[in-house]
């Protein structure tokens, strides 16, 4: 019995030996009794960010405000003060990569600093987590075109559980900046140019994102797309702008939704930088408003404050301006919040009680989040989570219901499943379109395997590209006029040598012979041991020319580009931008040898590179066997998309004209013709729409897009999705959207009228719904006080198919003490009927709903008659009503 006592005695004190040898969420182990403050989880969390601060430094409290890029292994986190937080280090690595990986940065934070403060990893995940594997749901525009909120935060979900998987902490989404005009190439990020649908759609995914503990940085606040639909162009927007339509989004994630954090914008609001504008980041945002996260500027913008917009002479006083407006966090790299905002704070231009406030705001962040109590992942669970049966399940379903039917003539829609023959033509039949900020590495449906999948074996399905995406690409130069610098004699192409940095330094990390140049990677990696951004490539050779002419060299890229010639240095591009090509005209003499270098960064979004030229360009094979494809079939399916995104906006809102001119010459063959636009913004058809026996947007639909696409294509499904944006018939009406206020004149032109082609909300299907019974209670009078209005309809299917209806709720106001809008959307719901069957759907209004402001900026309920409508588009209404709000 005494040796039972003794050897429980023996184990007991092995016990407490191990526990003092076991390091805490510091990384220090148990020397005192007590642990810090800060550890100890039963605290609340203002006691434990209390503590901390005491402890901490002032290069400790600045450190929590700095971002960077960096690997870990190679420039460790600094042991005295520690690291803020890291920016898309992990893109390139498998889940179960990206976990331990971030484990391991963790465990650096932990054991390698002071204080051992956890980072936070953002990254991007607008539709779907911008990293190896990740599911790839829709685009933004085209979850915005679900008009269905409860899909849109399933979808959030899982983005937030795979995202939380890998280790990662933020993402830098969603994009809710209201799209007024199409011309913007970041439309696709966006949920449309309408204030309340952005507002529910950024809602729902804040709440989803939020709810998985990661969070969500609405962007890019408040107005970012200026005059000409150019990206971060100045904004000169009235206060009542501002405030009836791009605030409402960003105030109802904050309040609603709870967002951690804000991205502020690159551009100026009337004349100040939006990320050192005090009454946006401070007195709205924070005052007013009440938000308790940090605000974050956007990549490199804080920089910008003195190279961009010139407010600032000096980097301290960039820094100045913008952490005393209220910015806390610079992204992505450590520029302006390193030594010049040491500097700035040592002479008195910014206070430590300042970035006290700021560091505050960041480490509560930490503590909401449960870094200090359990910073790392189960690399196995990521790896189980990622791009999961269920995943893409779900990434079919929000697919299926984004697509919007625009036109179906004769129902030409949906197809026999038993025709024998289809044509599938165009850039975009056989191409993985992902849309901006996309992930990769998981298997893509394009649009022609879906067809294949979707006929029996009997049907003949041939595919054809007809033409290029892009209209103004020169065609590569094909490898046997290139030989590349260090091969065989006989070997053809060019050396190329990839490099996991931006600026051509360092060891390659990938050599090999590319045999021509003309590469979109999108969001990934040239090959699995380059980065997925943030790499660089040299390619160089010998150009040999089968004729003596005068050349065009063409380099097309995205992002920085350089080509030299015989030493000579013809084209320097080398700076970010999106999409696009430089065209310089040469002399060129046959045979001879022409020593040729392109170099080539990518930095961010999509990587796109290419070297081309004019030469035997008077034929165009490639469009004579689609044409010739379409002539041997009975339906040919044109699936075709413009070039947009970030640094890509468009003063023509036409197709490329080459493909253009490939759907005319298919619908000549007298074969009908579907088109498929896989894009995601508005594009006018005057050229062509005559052609189109029947036209799909389906945007750019995400990793099963191919399959979701030809179930709508042969009826397997049918399509619901509304557009969240106005289609124009010509790019001169722009900015066209429907909630305008009143004209003083009219809306025509002297050759064109003021209609949209495709107005906002609109969207046909394969059956066809009834509205009727509109109910609106307490239809005579309704008090200001305690102010609601309950609004009903019946919806039935009075066709032979079942099938999904977006029910809309416009209001207009008669008279008001200052200018309203022509119609504003209130609600929205998205029914599902079978054939015969009747469903009511009502609405209930509140004195939020009604609200607008006076003419003295006063939030307010004003006696007035409002119309109601109850339609199935904004330009067709089915039921009218109105009620009167009282004194």
């Amino acid at each position: 019995m005494k040796s039972i006592k003794r050897t429980n005695l023996y184990f007991v004190m092995e016990i407490l030996l191990i526990m003092l040898m076991i390091a805490d969420a510091s990384g220090q182990p148990f020397a005192k009794k007590s642990r810090p403050a800060y550890l100890d989880s039963t605290l609340s969390i203002e006691r434990r960010v209390n503590d901390l601060l005491k402890r901490m430094t002032l290069a400790e409290k600045i450190a929590q405000l700095e971002s960077d890029i960096r690997d870990v292994d190679e420039k460790p986190i600094p042991r005295d003060t520690g690291l803020g937080g890291l920016g898309p280090v992990l893109r390139s690595l498998t889940a179960h990569e990206a976990a331990e990986k971030a484990n391991a940065i963790q465990r650096a934070a932990a054991g390698k600093t002071r204080l051992g403060i956890p980072l936070i990893i953002h990254d991007e995940g607008l539709h779907g987590l911008v990293g190896k594997g990740a599911t790839s749901f829709p685009q933004a525009i085209a979850l915005a075109s679900t008009w269905d909120p409860g899909l849109m935060q399933r979808v959030a979900t899982v983005i937030g559980k795979e995202t939380r998987s890998r280790g990662i902490r933020q993402l830098l989404s969603p994009v809710i900046n209201i799209a007024r005009d199409v011309r913007w190439g970041r439309v696709e990020e966006t949920y449309g140019e309408d204030p309340y649908l952005t507002a529910r759609m950024g809602v729902a995914f804040c709440k989803g994102i939020e709810g998985e503990g990661v969070i969500t940085t609405p962007k890019h606040f408040a107005a970012n797309v200026g005059d000409g639909g150019r990206d971060s162009y100045p904004i000169h927007f009235s206060e009542r702008l501002l405030r009836e339509t791009y605030f409402p989004a960003f105030k109802a994630c904050f309040q609603e939704a709870h967002a951690g954090s804000v991205m502020a914008a690159y551009n100026a609001l009337d004349g100040l930088p939006c990320s050192a504008n005090p009454w946006l980041l401070t007195d709205v945002l924070r005052k007013e408003w009440g938000f308790q996260g940090f605000v974050v500027s956007d990549y490199g913008s804080v920089s910008g404050i003195m190279s961009m917009h010139h407010t600032a002479a000096t980097e301290k006083e960039a820094a100045e301006q913008a952490v005393n407006s209220g910015l806390d966090v610079e992204l992505p790299g450590i520029y302006i919040y390193g030594k010049p905002l040491f500097q700035a704070v040592n002479e008195g231009l910014v206070s430590t009680a300042t970035i006290e406030k700021s560091a505050r705001r960041v480490l509560s962040a930490k503590f909401r989040l449960g870094l200090f109590d359990n910073r790392y992942v189960d690399p196995q669970q990521a790896d189980k989570l990622n791009d999961s049966p269920d995943h893409r399940a779900l990434a079919l379903e929000a697919a299926r219901e984004g697509i919007v039917l625009l036109k179906n003539d004769h129902n030409m829609l949906p197809l026999n499943k038993d025709v024998k023959s289809i044509a599938v033509i165009g850039p975009n039949g056989d191409a993985a379109r992902l849309g901006g900020y996309s992930g990769f590495g998981t298997k893509v449906v394009t649009l022609l395997e879906g067809i294949r999948n979707k006929v029996p074996s009997s049907t003949i399905v041939t595919y054809a590209k007809g033409t290029e995406l892009r209209g103004n690409i020169l065609p590569p130069i094909p490898e046997a006029y290139l030989i590349p610098s260090d091969t065989l004699f006989g070997s053809h192409g060019l050396r190329g040598e990839y490099f996991n940095s931006m600026d051509l330094s360092g060891k390659p990390a990938l050599v090999r012979t590319d045999k021509q140049i003309y590469f979109d990677w999108g969001g990934g990696p040239p090959d699995s041991s380059v980065h997925a951004d943030h790499f660089s490539v040299r390619w160089t050779g010998t150009l040999v020319p089968p004729v003596s002419r005068d050349y065009k060299l063409s380099v097309t890229s995205d992002d920085g580009v350089r080509l030299y010639l015989d030493g000579n240095l013809l084209i320097n591009s080398w700076f970010d931008r999106g999409p696009a090509s430089d065209v310089v005209t040469v002399s060129l003499q046959a045979g001879r040898r022409y020593d040729i270098r392109m170099e080539y960064y990518e930095n961010e979004g999509g990587a796109v590179a290419g070297l081309g030229w004019d030469y035997k360009m008077a034929v165009d094979s490639v469009l004579q066997e689609a044409v010739s494809l379409a002539k041997r079939s009975d339906v040919a399916i044109v699936a075709a998309g413009i070039i947009e995104g970030e640094g890509s906006d468009r003063s023509n809102l036409d197709l490329p004209a080459n493909q253009e001119e490939l759907i005319r010459a298919v619908r000549e063959t007298g074969t009908p013709v579907v088109v498929v636009l896989i894009n995601g913004s508005a594009v006018t058809m005057n050229n062509w729409m005559s052609k189109a026996n029947a036209i799909v947007e389906a945007w750019y639909p995400g990793e099963e897009g191919g399959t979701a696409i030809a179930d709508v294509l042969f009826g397997d499904y049918n399509p619901a999705g509304r557009l969240p944006v106005t289609f124009p018939q010509f790019v001169g009406q722009v900015p066209l959207y429907y909630n305008h206020k009143p004209t003083g004149r009219g809306d025509d032109y002297v050759d064109l009228s003021g209609k949209a082609l495709f107005p906002f909300g609109y969207g046909m299907s394969y059956t066809k719904f009834e509205y009727s019974n509109l109910q609106i209670d307490s239809q005579h009078t309704q008090q200001i006080k305690g102010l609601r209005v309950r609004i009903s309809a019946d919806i039935r299917n009075v066709g032979s198919r079942a099938g999904e209806e977006v029910v809309q709720l416009y209001l207009r106001d008669t008279v008001a003490s200052v200018t309203r809008p022509v119609k504003e959307l209130k609600g929205f719901r998205r029914i599902m009927l079978q054939p015969g069957e009747k469903k009511s759907v009502t609405f209930e209004l509140t004195r939020d709903d009604l609200a607008f402001y006076d003419r003295h900026m006063k939030l307010t309920v004003e006696p007035r008659k409002t119309i109601v409508m109850v339609g199935s588009s904004s330009d067709d209404i089915r039921l009218r009503g109105e009620f009167v709000i009282a004194k």
